[in-house]
Parts: C-alpha cells; structure tokens; sequence
C-alpha cells in the first residue's frame, strides 16, 4: 500500500494511503480533540445510517429529525490550502499536506462546537467550579442536586467528556442547559440508560453493528425526541446480547452498568472469574468449547487445576452465583461444561506442562484431600520431592469418603489421582503420621497439615447416646469405603446444608423408607445448594423447616424418634451463641429408627497427633498466616478445612495452590506455578445476530430419573452431548471481551488556554 507524507503541527509524519487526519495524528502522539472517534470504530459519518429512524420496531426513512447527528465537530483542524475547518475524523490525508490541529480559530471553533454539545447535556458535573470538593448531597452552584452519575464517578474523573472539557478549557463557565427531561431507563437488564447524556456521538450504534455485528442500535423516537437508543421496545426484542459494548465506548455515561464502580470494573465485568477461588479463565474456556475445541478449553482449566473433572462434577460454582446472565434469566452451567470438557480430553495440555529441575528438597503432606493434593501436584512440578501421607486405604480425603459416588464416580476421582502420581508424587495410603517432629527428624524441609475436617458434631441433646444415632462424616466415609453400615427403614438426618441432604440421599440409597431432612433454617435460608434440594426432594426426601430439637427419644435404648419444637426465629448473641424464640406448645416427634446428626464437623487432630507444636483455635482449627499458610512452627504449613473448616473442593484447591506457592519460596524457589497450556489467541469480537438469544434459557442437565436411582449409586447427572454443550456454551454473554476495547485516546493532562468567552448564566 502507498504511503503517504505530510506535516502536521510542525511534525513530518508518514502513514499509508487511506488513513484521516484524525489517525495520522494519534499515529504521531499528537491530540485532537474527539468524542465521536474512537481507536475500533470506524468514522462516525462513514458508518451512520443517516436516512433511517425507528419509532419502536417500525422502520421510517428520509426522517430530518436527524440533521443534528452530525457528531461533535471538535476534531476541526486547518490544513494549509483548504477552505474552512475540516473535521479530521472525515478528511482523509494527502501528499505533502501541512495541518494545523491547535492555531486560534480552532481552538475556538471546539469551544463553540462543545458549548453545543453541552447546551443539551446536563453539564453542571463538568462545569461548577466546586467540583473538587463536592460532596454527593451537596447543591450544585445552579441550585441542581448533584447527580446520581457522580456517586459513581468520583469529580468525573474517568469521563472523557469531563477531560475533553477540561483541555477545552471550558471548566470554569456555567452554562445554560436546555433539559430534555427523558426518564431515565432503569428497567433494562445490566445497564441504566440515561438519553438527557446522550450527545448523538453514535459510538454505541457503530460499536454494535461494525465490531459486534448485532446491530441492535439505531436512532430512534423517545418521548418524541430523536434518540440513539434500541430499534425495538426493549434491547431484547432488538436482539441485543448484552456484551457491553456499548457502555463500554460511551463517553458519557449516557449507558452505564448498574451498580458497578470504576475502580471494580474488571472484577464485576467478567464477575465469573472472579469468584471462582482458583482464577480459572471461565469465559475463555467457555468460548473454546461453543468452537469446539473441547482438547484446547480443558487445557485451559488445567493450568489452574488438578482435579478439572471432579469439580465437573462436585464444585459449589460460585462462578454461576454470579453470572451477569442470571439478569436476563438463568446463569450459564458453568460446571456441567467444565464436566464436558474433562471428558472430551485428548491430552493435549500436557505438551506444555512445565517441569522444573529437582531441588533437592523434600516435602511431606498429611492427608490426600483436594489441598493436599494440589498442593503435592504443584509443588513436584516445581521440582521439590513430595510425600502425601493417608491414614485411609484411599486417597482422596473428602473427595473419596464425603461425596457420595451417585454424585462424584469413584473412577473419575481415581483417574485424576492418578494423574498426580504419574508426575512422582508419592502417595502413602493406611499410613497414619503420628508426630510432626517424626517427620521434620527424617529430613523432611517442610510439612503441609491438610488433614481436613473429619470429624462429626453432635448436637447435646438427651439421648444423643442411643443405639441408631449415627454422625455425618463416620456415616458417609464408612458407606463410601465399602463398609457395612446398618440403618433403620424410618431416618431422619439434622441439619439443612450439603453434607445433610448427602446423608439422607445415601439413607434412601441404603434401604431406608421413609427419610427426612429437619433444620433449624426457614426454607429460603437454608445452606444447601437449590440442585441438592431439588434432588432430595424428587427422590423421597421430606424436608422439615425451622424446627429445633429437644431430646432423642427411644425404647429399650434404641432410636424411636426425635422430639422438635417449631421456630419463630433465631439470632446468635454477641459471643456466638445462639437464641431460638421458639412456638410455645408446638413440641412433637418425628419418628425414627436411625437419627444422622449432620450440623458440621472439625478438623479430626487425631490424624496427626505431631501439630501439638502449632496454635489451633476455634474448636482446633490451626492457625496459620492467612497469607502464606504458615503455622507458628519453623517449616510447617497447613492449607484447606483443617484451618477454614469446611469449605468446597475448590476453596481447597485453592489453598492447595497457595501452600505450595509458599512452600516452594520456603524452601528457596520461585513459588511461580502459573501456567499456560494452550495458546492465547485474540478472540474474535464479532458475536453476529441471534433470534431470541437474550430468552435462551439453562438447558437441563440430563440425569437419571427418581425411580431408578432407588437401591443403587449410579451417577444421577448423564452429562451433555456436544449438541447440549454447544448451545449452552452459545448462551454465553462473553462479558471478557468488552475488557479487550482499546481505551480513547486522552487529552494531555495540562489543559490548554481557553479563547472562547465565559456565558453567564
């Protein structure tokens, strides 16, 4: 392509046929004031519609009404030999021509242009010279309430309507404003939409069609007035798909997201990411596999995890909790597609899984739980040598012996155990470590404690002792080992969380007729996920809200029933303890052969009698620096339930991650085990046009039905085919690709003298 040479400001510079002014410019860092402009958007006359309005869905041509879209006239310049003041978004450059982008009569054609610009803008942010010291109920010098918008936006620092202004230098004038007084829409799902900050600079409209491809903006009739805004009555029916686009290069707030701050953008965007405890890159993987590149988007959750197939399976998905798509209907089910991808693994991430050389150090782990695990996982690929001590004839600590297979399949858990101990980490199973100082002796550098939180609690009630009550970790641990475990046809299980409905759904499993989940919570605040509810109660189970407990009652020693009381209300005093205002007169019995107390569990130190060189609390829970899991102790370190008490196989993960990052700087390494498994390819920001895609909602999952999981633990949840997997993965609103817009080019910092005159108000 031919290149072309010109001067612009005194500065020779070089670019290739076909580029503006505008871009020259920028190209040679020099600042031209432009609101409608923007580095991925083509120019805003070149890409406006401008005989076409929408009034609702209805298209009508040759409307007039949009003679004042003309965009915002501040990228004037003068260039030698060429009448009046071009604006250099549209003027494309030419051999040997010489601009000038700041002599007086542009300067003052930008300050007249933008006192346009705010003479239908609701300016009194950008112009009271009290601005700085603001407070958000303050009035305003012209007796206007300071906006809402500025509660969010601190002195409007980050609007580039306020720096474009400022560099004008038009800060300090108080002008006249010709409110247009629009509702502003609050109904619309993730963003406010306010039309009075609307300036026509058509970047929404520009972004959506050109770089989306959804073309879901246009100019449209509002409260009869002419607006850029949806074509449809809702950005729904306009086919919108909520990508954020178009808040993202809106220059004024004019579409903002709800609720979110400038300083918490990132996190709020693409709030999956963030709440997943590990990192792992959920949009990114979710996108390979609506490609189909099922090999690729595994590999991407394995350079955070070890155990991408379990969690497939058992993660609590705090990513879904807070999925942007929840507005429009359903979440994304996040874990069923990390569960499709595990199973569609071809190897492939193992081509970059990187080795360190051996260290020479050596490391010892107690307990084989997803912490501990990780922890050996990542801590050998640093080159360390590690042990993973098991006091269980299998590895795998809750994983194995507090999930029950009908929800997590042994041989899943099995092959990714396996996985770790291919790369050398060894596992020592029936091995009980009984003092710490034993292992430090036979030179071991550091120990890791993740000896979980094994150990049941029962609720002090009279005849908590008697034959057939039995505890939720014991209970569940000796049915997952194989063990005989013997309970009654009537059972009811205590408590309202996870672990409750596991032990019940076990019961039924087992031979048990007529089972029930009693809690102190109401309904709506009990702690178990909805599925695990759900599932309960679509195979048997019947669940007793707000009830607390009085006694066991029983007959020759044995389990009759329990006696309850119904709860009005429940709070915990300032020390922890808890107040039930219970009905008077509303004691009854729900009888049973079998009672599980499933009310939580502690940390069972009697897997490893050796920590008592480190400082345990809260019911002998360690201590550790909430940082670097380091105990009080030279060299030992503890991660997952043993210090948080129970969690998730993610949470513990996580703290796996950390332990061995920690222990690996312990002991004189880099800690650094990030990893990248795949290559990062650019996406592609063009998302195209989808019928009724914003009313897509959740598939469901297939799963076995009710009356065939009776007698056996054959896995409930079958998984999606790759047709299921691609629409669900389709559904995604691709929130991380807002954050890959180029920012606006800023003004410089210093604003420029102003030559226009101060208007009064």
């Amino acid at each position: 392509m031919d290149e072309i040479n010109l001067t612009i400001d005194g500065i020779e510079v070089r670019v290739q046929k076909g580029t503006t002014v505008l871009q020259a410019a920028q190209s040679a860092g020099i600042y031209i004031p432009s609101l409608c402009s923007h580095p991925d958007l083509p120019s805003s006359r070149e890409a406006k519609p401008n005989e076409f309005v929408y009034r609702g869905a209805e298209l009508i041509e040759n409307d007039n009404s949009l003679e004042e879209f003309e965009g915002c006239q501040l990228c004037v310049v003068e260039i030698e030999g060429m009448e009046g003041l071009p604006t250099a978004c549209t003027t494309e450059v030419a051999e040997g021509m010489v601009v000038h982008t700041d002599t007086p009569q542009v300067q003052e054609k930008q300050y007249e242009n933008l006192k346009l610009i705010l003479a239908e803008h609701p300016n009194m942010c950008l112009t009271c010279v009290r601005k700085e010291r603001c407070s958000p109920y303050d009035i305003c010098l012209r007796n206007v309430k300071i906006t809402e918008r500025c509660l969010l936006c601190p002195k409007n620092e980050h609007c580039e309507l306020q720096k474009v202004a400022d560099y004008i230098g038009i800060e300090e004038i108080i002008l006249p404003y010709a409110a247009k007084e629009i509702p502003v829409d609050k109904e619309t799902p993730l963003f406010d939409r306010d039309y009075n900050l609307c300036i026509g600079c058509t970047r929404c409209v520009r972004v959506c069609k050109d770089v989306r491809g959804i073309d879901a903006l246009g100019f449209v009739y509002k409260d009869g007035t002419v607006v850029v805004g949806a074509k449809a009555p809702t950005l729904k029916e306009s086919e919108c798909k909520f990508c954020g686009a178009c808040a993202e290069v809106c220059p004024t707030g004019a579409i903002m997201d709800r609720g979110i701050k400038f300083e918490e953008r990132e996190a709020k965007l693409v709030p999956c990411r963030d709440a997943c405890p590990a990192g792992i890159d959920i949009p990114r993987y979710i996108r390979l596999l609506k490609e189909g590149k099922f090999a690729e988007a595994i590999a991407v959750i394995r350079e955070k995890v070890p155990f991408p197939a379990t969690l497939g399976y058992v993660c609590l998905h705090f990513c879904e909790d807070e999925c942007r798509h929840c507005e429009l209907n359903e979440t994304i089910a996040i874990r069923v597609l990390k569960r499709f991808a595990a199973e569609h693994d071809t190897g492939l991430w193992k081509q970059r899984s990187r080795f360190a050389p051996a260290t020479g150090k050596r490391v010892a782990i107690v307990g084989s739980g997803p912490a501990g695990l990780t922890a050996a996982y990542y801590l050998t690929k640093l080159g360390n040598s590690t042990t993973v001590f098991e006091a269980f004839p299998l590895a795998g600590g809750m994983m194995r012996v507090g999930i029950p297979r009908y929800r997590l399949p042994a041989e899943v858990l099995d092959a990714e155990i396996e996985e770790i101990r291919s790369i050398g980490v060894d596992i020592r199973t029936n091995t009980k470590v009984e003092s710490l100082d034993a292992l430090l002796k036979e030179g071991y550098d550091a120990v890791l404690v993740t000896v979980g939180a094994h150990q049941g609690i029962k609720l002090p009630l009279p005849g908590a002792d008697l034959d057939g009550v039995l505890i939720n970790t014991s209970f569940l641990r000796d049915v997952s080992l194989g063990k005989e475990v013997k309970i009654g046809k009537r059972v009811v299980v205590v408590g309202g969380g996870n672990v409750a409905f596991d032990c019940a759904r076990t019961a039924l499993r087992l031979g048990a007729t007529d089972v029930h989940v009693a809690c102190l919570e109401c309904r709506d605040g009990m702690l178990a996920k909805a599925e695990e509810i759900e599932g309960g109660e679509a195979e048997g189970v019947i669940i007793h809200c707000s009830h607390t407990f009085c006694r066991i009652v029983g007959d020759n020693g044995h389990v009759t029933g329990i006696e309850c009381r119904d709860v009005r209300s429940f709070e915990f005093d300032s020390l922890g303890r808890l107040c039930v205002n219970a009905t008077p007169g509303s004691e009854h019995i729900l009888p049973a052969d079998t009672v599980i107390f499933a009310v939580g569990q502690v940390p069972d130190i009697g897997l490893a009698e050796g920590v008592d060189g480190i400082k345990t609390a809260r019911r002998r829970f360690v201590e550790v620096n909430p940082v670097t899991l380091a105990t009080g102790r030279e060299g030992v370190f503890a991660a997952g339930d043993v210090v948080t008490g129970t969690k998730s196989v993610i949470e513990a993960i996580e703290a796996g991650r950390r332990a061995a990052t920690y222990i690996d700087r312990y002991l004189g390494g880099s800690g650094d085990i990030d990893e990248v498994l795949v290559d990062t390819e650019e996406p592609d920001p063009y998302l195209g046009r989808e019928e009724g895609f914003a009313d897509r909602r959740q598939l469901p999952m297939p799963c076995l039905p009710a009356e065939q999981r009776q007698g056996n633990f054959n896995t409930i949840e079958l998984g999606l085919d790759e047709d299921l997997a691609n629409k669900e993965a389709s559904r995604c609103l691709q929130c991380d690709l807002r954050l890959k817009i180029s920012q606006p080019v800023s003004p410089p910092t210093k604003a420029r003298v102003p030559k226009g005159e101060t208007v009064g108000v």
